[in-house]
């Protein structure tokens, strides 16, 4: 059966339940066209020791076949062997399915699309008989925490979620140190003491959550407390004491940046450091561990509430979907658990889409500043490519964008280790070979971002010092309305107090009294001429009309001033552009309404004190108001 869906959500506050939730239920997904052999390797063990046929019990009274009737020892060397088996007929496949690709014949097409069906349920097979839930791992930690807990104490109980979900083998292995190390964690300093938790209004019985599930082809482990919580006040203090960062850097740094300070080698706040566990100490051991794998942690925390920490991991190691990629002349594999989105700007915007912080290349991603590391400089090779080719990537907590000469697609891959001139090479994680035979190098993602010191700490704070630079110049920058002044000049208006741009029919113009105005939404709105407006005493002259009174204008370009409430419509010959930028005022005011002189597009432009005339036409939009 498939694994269990994804429970509901934990709050950052990691609030346990005050008893045991329902494990989700596992949904049924097995393909009805699943071939013998893998129905048969599916019911195969993964964990006992010699090739033996159980021994056969009597059936169950119910008539359904035993246990031991149903399921077979399998040695765990045979199920390697089956795996690399499998792994040498996906590259077998491959090769297939590409040769296949270039050729006419329909009856190869079929062959070859039969092939990759039963390949891939084949491999899907032979990958459960290696899964194990996760619950091998969480059937000792109840033990570990109720004897950490009488040490510390404390009074915790343990709670699980998605015990049943499975990942590989050589996965759970690998997760036992750092899973162990969270727990012992959550419970030495995470839980509170039973009369600081009711001082606070807990319960004196602190909760530790485990929780699994699988999610985007990804495990998903979360380990939640609802104790203290960190404290990022604490955690920047100490930083900034141990000079880990500079105060420059602290002040640009949010609350989740001090909580994830956490995973620096030893950093730590704890004032005691127990033979338990210190917050901080062999956290760095544990994010270590857990990238080696392909993995990613990170936490949420909320002071007083609690901390949860979420860690993603692959289902296996063995075959792995990866992006397909060429640089000079080269192809490389990106593992697609790295995989964010795919950028390409063209021959004609590559060089305005490129900008420079302290000579490093970013990209302005959504209103983001984007490491961009160019793979063909990292690894000596000689680019190809006229198009900017980005594919942005996950490298920890750290985005960044590695610039290739060309995608290619994706592909499921068999991960290869390195020969042993190669491995101290940080930017490969392995090797794989291609459908055409040639071998594909796979980048180490992390690798190439410690490379390329995009995890360094000079680069965070250079990219902090860009966007306080950014922050500075946006709170400088004005958008501004260029209209027609009379005597064919420049007028620019500040356009934060406009509401709206409107056009209207003269038709529409009426007349309250020696003010020319218009039913608009509901409102009247007072009319009211530009020219006017600028003229050192405030005249109410009424918009030009013709001897029958119609307006000499078919048209009125009109710009309303307002909050809603009270509205007044200022009518420009008009209306030129929106402009956008930091501009410097020239020269001061040479006539009434108007605030100063500026250059824009070249030419001096006069600038509309809008105070001053909504000041000005206070009678009218009172007008306005009553209406």
């Amino acid at each position: 059966s498939a694994p269990p869906e994804k429970p509901s959500a934990l709050s950052s506050s990691a609030q346990c339940p005050e008893s045991p939730a329902t494990p989700p239920s596992s949904a049924d997904t097995s393909a009805k066209s699943a071939q013998p052999a893998a129905q048969a390797l599916e019911r195969a063990a993964s964990t006992p020791a010699a090739l033996e046929r159980a021994p056969s019990t009597p059936a169950s009274a119910a008539g359904g076949p035993s246990i031991a009737e149903s399921s077979i020892r399998v040695d765990v060397p045979l199920l390697d062997k089956l795996m690399n088996l499998v792994g040498e007929l996906v590259l077998a496949r491959n090769q297939i399915v590409e040769y296949t690709l270039l050729q006419e014949n329909p009856q190869l097409m079929a062959a070859s699309q039969r092939l990759n069906l039963i390949t891939s349920e084949l491999q899907e097979g032979i990958m459960r008989t290696r899964m194990q839930p996760i619950s091998n791992i969480w059937a000792k930690f109840p033990r570990i925490v109720r004897d950490l807990a009488v040490n510390c104490g404390k009074q915790v109980r343990v709670e699980m979620e998605g015990k049943e979900t499975e990942l590989d083998k050589s996965l759970i292995e690998a997760m036992k140190d750092p899973l162990t190390h969270l727990i012992r964690n959550a419970v030495d300093h995470g839980v509170e003491l039973p009369a600081v938790r009711q001082a606070s209004g807990k319960p004196e019985e602190g909760c530790l959550l485990l929780r699994a599930y699988h999610e985007g082809g990804q495990v998903h482990i979360e380990i939640a407390d609802n104790g203290a919580g960190i404290n990022p006040i604490k955690l920047r203090n100490k930083a900034v004491e141990k000079g880990l960062i500079t105060l420059e850097r602290a002040d640009a740094m949010s609350d989740q940046d001090f909580r994830r300070l956490i995973f620096l080698a030893g950093f730590s706040t704890a004032e005691k450091i127990t033979n338990i566990s210190g917050r901080g100490v062999g956290m760095d051991v544990v994010k270590t561990n857990i990238e080696k794998i392909g993995g990613v942690i990170d936490l949420e925390s909320e002071l007083g509430r609690g901390t949860t920490f979420k860690i993603r991991i692959p289902l296996t190691l063995a075959i792995v979907p990866a992006l397909i990629v060429t640089s000079g002349g080269e192809r490389f594999a990106i593992p697609q658990v790295n995989l964010l989105e795919l950028i390409r700007v063209n021959e004609e915007q590559r060089d305005a889409a490129i900008e420079y912080v302290h000579s490093n290349p970013v990209y302005r991603l959504r209103g983001k500043l984007l490491p961009i590391v160019y793979l063909n400089h990292e690894l000596n090779l000689i680019a190809t490519a006229r198009v900017l080719n980005i594919v942005v990537l996950q490298a920890g907590q750290h985005q960044l964008g590695l610039v290739v000469d060309q995608i290619n697609d994706t592909q499921e891959i068999v991960v290869k280790p390195l020969d042993k001139v190669l491995q101290d090479i940080p930017v490969f994680a392995g090797a794989t070979i291609m459908g055409d035979g040639r071998v594909a190098l796979i980048l180490d993602i992390l690798g190439i971002a410690q490379q390329a010191r995009i995890l360094s700490d000079s680069h965070d704070q250079n990219v902090a010092a860009q966007l306080e630079k950014e922050r500075d110049r946006k709170a400088e920058i004005q958008t501004l309305l260029l209209v027609r002044s009379p005597g064919n000049g420049r007028l620019a208006i500040p356009l934060a107090p406009v509401s709206r741009l409107e056009e209207f029919e003269s038709e529409q113009v009426e007349s309250a009294g020696d003010v020319d105005v218009i039913q608009y939404r509901g409102q009247i709105l007072p009319l009211v001429r530009l020219k006017n407006v600028l003229s050192a005493s405030y005249s109410s002259d009424r918009l030009a009309r013709t001897e029958t009174g119609a307006l000499t204008t078919p048209l009125l370009q009109v710009i309303v001033f307002g909050d809603g409430v009270r509205r007044i419509g200022l009518v420009v010959d008009e209306i030129i552009d929106i402009v956008q930028d930091v501009f410097e005022t020239k020269g001061r005011a040479t006539r009434a309404g108007v605030a100063g002189t500026l250059v824009i597009q070249g030419r001096v432009t006069e600038l509309f004190d809008v105070q001053s005339f909504l000041q000005r036409m206070m009678p009218l939009l009172a007008l306005a108001e009553g209406a």
